[in-house]
């Protein structure tokens, strides 16, 4: 399997490297050359298999050359070993057609240990083969950091610089990171949002002076491999309710687009889906992309969603690619002209295949918590505030009675106890597993948002690449 970059520059890579890679050199993402495809009747052969080797059947098309199926398997079995359900993302019913995909049994109680402690595998197994030292630095608006530093913690030929926006995520998703005292892990709060978090991220990817010491690599949705590994639950789900035969319809919270951009691989590899609901809250760049071709940034209002307050979504660019006929070079030019003033149009073409698989729906803090209430006193579940939003573009969808609908539950709602509470009366508690939370040591630096001050700090504690 080769992989090229979104803006067309480079040299393709294989599984191993684009994996430790990260971000392309000229600034785009990469995907497959070619999407793998499945026949429904090879769809059809995957129902009962386990997680791990549903997993297995799904992902091998994608390394293939890189690593081996016993080779995966095993990885898979040590990433998925370490969830508290068996069924590892496990199906739950609200009514006739809603239903509720788990993601949350891993961890650190969030849908991105799903991929992450396969990806942290992954890092692991690959740097030996070649004895080098990765650097991951990367940028979280609440969950990816905490899943990030417990799937790399204390492995080695690792350090992982994990940045987020000082006082916009919840106390649980802080100390979830900054209680981590590995000494490979180093945990930044920045003075300003996600978006200027991940701007630095990027630009350290480009810049000659950080790449030429240091072998920099990521964990955000913005590589590959982590976003390759969400595209199996789409698999478990509709297998569960029918699939390939019956088509079944996702609706998913939505910040940087990846969770979602895996549902749109798994529609390309043959898996019938009938709609991808992609659910903002009021940060709500892509519900206006997708309904208005407008793709253009506002001020990120911080709200009860933390990880969903993004203006920018880096794997929007995956999409835009794929629908725009895979033209590297335009694309490159379309995402300078968005860098340099935050705003573009979709072209026709764009718009035209986006609107053949994707809707859109905006929560505001009043739709979110009417979700949550509904689900606690109509069907006795607590959800958190991200999932609520899916929820609640799922209950409005314009979708046939006869077509289930999955809400992608993103996060255990314990990570967010005072908007649970606020919605239903309830306060939720943090499960066993991590219950003395607030009982440990925390540990992180305070940086300004000044880039480089923040490449100081990487290159100050930094292992050089080999």
């Amino acid at each position: 399997m080769e992989y090229i970059s979104t803006r067309g520059g480079g040299t393709p890579l294989n599984f191993e490297q684009v994996t430790l890679a990260g971000l392309a050199p000229d600034g785009g993402l990469y995907v497959p050359r070619a999407w793998p495809c499945f026949s429904e009747a090879e769809i059809a052969a995957m129902r009962g298999l386990s997680y791990v080797e549903l997993a297995v059947r799904v992902m091998t098309p994608f390394v293939e050359g890189s690593l081996t199926e016993d080779e995966l398997r095993d990885l898979c079995m040590r990433a998925y070993g370490r969830f508290a359900h068996a069924a590892v993302t496990p199906l739950t019913q609200f009514d006739e057609q809603q239903w509720l995909l788990e993601l949350f049994h891993g961890p650190t109680l969030a849908f991105k240990d799903v991929a992450l402690q396969l990806l942290g595998r992954l890092f692991e197994h690959f740097l030996k083969k070649s004895h080098d030292h990765l650097t991951i630095v990367g940028a979280t608006s609440g969950d990816t950091g905490s899943a990030a530093i417990d799937a790399v913690a204390g492995r080695e030929r690792v350090d992982i610089f994990m940045l987020h926006p000082k006082g916009r995520v919840s106390d649980v998703q802080r100390r979830q990171m900054t209680t981590v005292l590995a000494p490979n892990v180093y945990n930044i709060a920045i003075d300003g949002s996600f978006d200027d978090a991940q701007a630095m991220v990027k630009r350290m990817f480009v810049d000659q002076d950080m790449t030429g010491r240091f072998r920099i690599s990521a964990v955000n949705s913005i590589n590959w491999a982590r976003l390759m590994a969400q595209v199996v639950y789409y698999f478990a789900a509709a297998l569960q309710l029918g699939g390939p035969e019956r088509k079944v319809a996702f609706s998913v919270p939505t910040g940087n687009f990846g969770d979602v951009f895996a549902g749109y691989v798994a529609a390309q590899m043959g898996l019938p889906i009938e709609q991808l609901i992609v659910a903002t809250n009021v940060n709500d760049i892509l519900h206006r992309a997708l309904s208005s071709g407008d793709y253009s940034t506002g001020t990120v209002t911080p709200t009860a969603a933390p990880s969903m307050d993004i203006q920018v979504s880096s794997n929007f660019e995956r999409l835009l690619f794929d629908c725009g006929g895979r033209d590297g070079q335009a694309l490159a030019e379309q995402m300078r002209g968005f860098e340099a003033s935050k705003a573009m149009m979709l072209t026709n073409a764009q718009r035209e295949g986006a609107s053949a698989l994707f809707t859109s729906a905006r929560a505001d803090a009043n739709d979110m918590g009417r979700a949550m209430a509904w689900a606690a006193d109509k069907c006795g579940e607590i959800i958190d505030p991200h999932t609520a939003i899916g929820l609640h573009a799922a209950r409005h969808a314009e979708i046939d009675k006869s077509v289930p609908i999955v809400t992608l539950a993103t996060a255990h709602p314990s990570k967010f106890p005072d908007a649970v509470e606020r919605a239903t009366g309830q306060r939720p508690a943090l499960p066993g597993r991590v219950g003395d939370l607030f009982q440990r040591e925390e540990r992180m630096s305070e940086l300004p948002g000044d880039y480089d001050a923040i490449a100081a700090f990487v290159a100050e504690h930094a292992t050089p690449s080999a």
